[in-house]
């Protein structure tokens, strides 16, 4: 193994473990094998503008499911947005792809042509682990976007969106907005019932309602496309005369529940979405619809799995933090979004 790898292969396999929450916060950081810092005057800290200025060129080999949906498009064009951002970024983005061993190729490509990170976005976490313990053991880290591998050791950092947050936001929103209906009807189109992000999410929904005192009175469950969306809103519509609040919790089958919900005329109740589309952002701030907020759950990911990638492979950090080392996992947050923040998302926000 080359110098260079050797030095690589220490970042990468650090014990270093960081959780960066939905709040923002910092919690329980060791280390044993400091990546270097450049340190300020003060404090020793780091500039917050010093990550961005050009450094050593990086290759990073980028790997995700094709764009067969709006949110898993809008993580390719992310990903890709940032290679433009960094002038010492080179990315490698494979072809998007939902064959599991098409993919295990694609990585195994990147190993052999010797890339500096790989971003990777598995279309299933427990088949792509060995392929990532390979890179690994290569000496090169590897940034686990979104799908959890089932090893620890088979990534250096791992980005999430938060599901069980989605459902408390989505569920939090809806007790302010019917706090002073105490016997409101609450219905809830989900998406695939046999997905654990399904699951947790309407854990995190039921968990929030709980607390005001309220519960899910209608449910019904999609498969997260526009054509499933409408079916069976359609169907919850009809069995139930008489709603105050749905979520759904995804904006991409959301265009397909509107429709349903435009065809059967019902307006009495308001709607909350999921994931966080640009087209549903637009209908919020026009407020032209039921729907009046959205939950994100971001689109940015793999972007922020590039900009940790290059990082790592600078041995540089992350400027916000003390900590010497990039955290170990890092989980987004998932806000709200209403007429009144809508400006502050609509530019990040992907396209159904």
């Amino acid at each position: 193994m080359s110098a260079t790898k050797q030095r690589r292969f220490r970042r990468s396999m650090t014990t270093a473990v960081c959780a960066v929450g939905a709040t923002a916060l910092v919690s329980g950081c060791t280390g044993n094998t400091p990546e270097p810092v450049a340190a300020a005057a003060s404090g020793g800290g780091q500039a917050a503008t010093a990550n961005d200025d050009p450094g050593e060129t990086v290759r990073i080999g980028f790997s995700a499911p094709a764009a067969d949906h709006g949110w898993m498009a809008g993580i390719t064009e992310a990903a890709r947005a940032e290679d433009e951002r960094y002038e010492d970024v080179e990315l490698v983005v494979a072809e998007g792809t939902n064959d599991v061993g098409a993919q295990i190729s694609q990585v195994e490509t990147f190993i052999n042509d010797g890339v500096d990170a790989i971003v990777l976005l598995p279309f299933d976490g427990a088949a792509m682990t060995p392929v990532a313990l390979k890179a690994m053991e290569a000496g090169i880290p590897v940034i686990n976007v979104d799908r959890e591998f089932s090893s620890p050791f088979a990534a250096r950092a791992t980005v999430l969106g938060d599901n069980y947050g989605m459902g408390v936001s989505a569920g939090t929103y809806v007790c302010s907005q019917l706090a002073d209906k105490p016997d409101a009807i609450v219905a809830e189109i989900a998406g695939i019932d046999s997905l654990p992000l399904t699951q947790d999410r309407s854990k995190g929904f039921a968990d929030a309602l709980a607390d005001c005192g309220l519960d899910v009175d209608n449910r019904v469950a999609a498969e997260f496309t526009v054509e499933s969306g409408e079916e069976v809103a359609a169907n919850l519509l009809q069995a139930a005369p008489q709603i105050d609040a749905i979520w759904n919790h995804d904006d991409d089958q959301g265009v397909g529940v509107l429709a349903a919900i435009n065809n059967a005329g019902r307006s009495e109740f308001f709607m909350v979405g999921g994931a966080g589309s640009a087209n549903a952002m637009r209908s919020i701030q026009a407020d032209d619809s039921v729907l009046k907020a959205t939950v994100i759950y971001p689109s940015t990911q793999a972007a922020d799995g590039v900009r940790l990638a290059r990082l790592i492979a600078q041995g540089k950090r992350l400027s916000d933090l003390v900590q010497v080392e990039i955290p170990r996992q890092i989980v987004l947050n998932a806000p709200v979004v209403t007429k009144d923040n809508v400006d502050q998302y609509l530019d990040s926000a992907f396209e159904s």
